[in-house]
């Protein structure tokens, strides 16, 4: 299969560090984004080290194959950012993490695989799929009946994730399959573009044109609002 793709990630208009990190491998079908936290540039670590894990692979044809694969590099990169938090005297071994989203196409079916709050959506034809489920307090929340979608995501707590790389051994990424055709588009995203830019938002400027414009778009667009956060964003169309 051959794919279009765009890419973008911004530092925002608040914060001082880019702590995103973006994977792209359009020629082997396979793109991440990773959203770091922790602060001090512990962040930028932690998404740097999932990036380069997913960058250090073999080329694998198969999909599941693939994304097992990529999944077991996580895993690995779990473990050393724990023991990296410990060396650097965090006794819960919690300051410093990430969340990762990734994707993997091959032979008409796709993989998503993803632990955090940073999202994977699918247009085909005028419909946005989201494919991804946040691991969120707020996403919680939604799933008990106790929020809105809407009350969600303005919530005070929005930025509480329940899974993440590098926070807890107890390890377990998500995985959702699909497939793929040709047309769709893929889009990646941290939250500092989907906080900020409504599904239907989105759903609307997939829509709109070339892949390139359609990424310097979405990153005008959060500017224009205040980018409180960092935001990274990648578009993969299937051709």
């Amino acid at each position: 299969m051959r794919f279009e793709c765009a890419s973008r990630t911004h530092v925002g208009l608040r914060r001082k560090i880019n702590e995103d990190s973006l994977f792209v491998d359009s020629e082997n079908g396979l793109w991440a984004v990773a959203d770091g936290m922790g602060g001090h540039e512990a962040g930028e670590i932690a998404s740097t080290m999932v990036t380069d894990a997913l960058r250090c692979l073999p080329r694998i044809d198969d999909v599941e194959e693939r994304t097992a694969a990529a999944i077991e590099a996580l895993r690995r990169v779990n473990g050393d950012l724990i023991e990296l938090a410990r060396a650097n005297g965090d006794a819960n071994a919690k300051s410093i993490g990430t969340t990762v989203v990734g994707l993997a196409i091959a032979d008409g079916s796709f993989c998503c695989f993803w632990m955090g709050d940073s999202r994977v959506y699918r247009l085909r034809g005028s419909r946005l799929m989201r494919v991804t489920r946040d691991h969120s307090l707020v996403q919680n929340l939604v799933d008990a009946g106790m929020l809105t979608a809407e009350q969600a995501e303005t919530h005070e707590n929005a930025n509480l994730i329940t899974k993440a790389v590098g926070v807890d051994k107890s390890f377990e990424v998500d995985v959702v399959r699909g497939d793929a055709q040709p047309g769709d588009q893929f889009l990646l995203a941290s939250d500092g573009l989907t906080r900020v830019v409504p599904d239907d938002e989105l759903a609307a400027k997939l829509r709109a044109g070339l892949l390139e414009v359609v990424a310097d778009g979405m990153i005008d667009t959060v500017l224009a609002r205040g980018a409180p956060d960092n935001v990274s964003l990648i578009i993969a169309k299937v051709l």
